[in-house]
């Protein structure tokens, strides 16, 4: 570095040593979040047991195509959500609220759910009990369910099925003694999609507000890249406490 600094934009040092080079520096960081990946935190636990709460996550934001800046109309589309996936979107009934989702409906598809189970086009999804609580189970802490009011709730009044869809296995939870809940049937309209959350007794999903449109979503989940149980209080954006980190997580791949 030479230490001097100029703002003349016809200087090679301007955009090499000075304030261009930051300038470009945010231009790039902006574009590459924007257009690629970007990076979220899991807040609460509808997704449990695949996503748990304070799991940062990075978001392939290309995998279903090019946005135009600041909306919600396509650039250039890439490909279609797939049954399984499970997306970033804009909150239908608030698009400055984001949320995630497993996408278990595409248009055309039939939904159904009653006492824990999900039917897709008059098909039960397959799934299976594991024999040990393992994998996804491992993680979790009866603190994670006492949230939202229900404090003496713990993970033991939960069961952890293997749900497979399209030949797709993911983790769900369902909530003991709970199975009166239904929705539907009802099909998926053009455009739209059916998402739900893995906790299926704790989502606030398709079940509720129906269903989402297409152009709301922002990209599909990848991995866990920083995962913690707790983060450092007084802060109002989420910073991991570093002697809370789940270190096994780290590099988690989403099924």
């Amino acid at each position: 570095m030479s230490g001097k600094y100029t703002f003349n934009v016809k200087d090679k040092i301007f955009w090499t040593e000075g304030w261009g080079s930051l300038g470009l520096a945010v231009i790039i960081a902006l574009f590459i979040r924007w257009a690629f990946i970007e990076a979220y935190v899991i807040p609460s636990g509808s997704m449990l047991p695949s996503l748990l709460i304070h799991d940062h996550i990075f978001v392939n934001k290309l995998t279903y195509g090019v946005r135009v800046p600041f909306s919600e109309k396509w650039l250039v589309k890439l490909n279609e959500p797939r049954r399984g996936d499970v997306v970033v979107f804009k909150y239908p009934q608030d698009m400055s609220t984001f949320f995630i989702k497993r996408v278990v409906g595409e248009p055309g598809d039939k939904i159904y759910y009653e006492n824990g189970m999900l039917y897709i086009n008059d098909k039960p999804v397959d799934r299976d009990v594991p024999d040990q609580l393992a994998g996804d189970m491992e993680w979790l802490r009866d603190e994670d369910f006492q949230r939202d009011g229900k404090y003496t709730d713990t993970k033991s009044n939960y069961t952890h099925f293997e749900e497979n869809i399209d030949g797709r296995k993911h983790s769900i939870l369902i909530e003991k003694g709970k199975l009166y809940e239904q929705f539907g049937p009802d099909v998926v309209p053009d455009g739209h999609l059916f998402v739900m959350g893995d906790n299926r007794n704790n989502s606030l999903d398709s079940r509720y507000w129906k269903f989402l449109p297409k152009e709301n979503i922002l990209g599909r989940a990848m991995f866990v890249w920083l995962s913690c149980d707790e983060t450092i209080p007084g802060i109002p954006f989420p910073i991991c406490n570093p002697l809370t980190i789940r270190w096994t997580r780290l590099l988690h791949q989403v099924q």
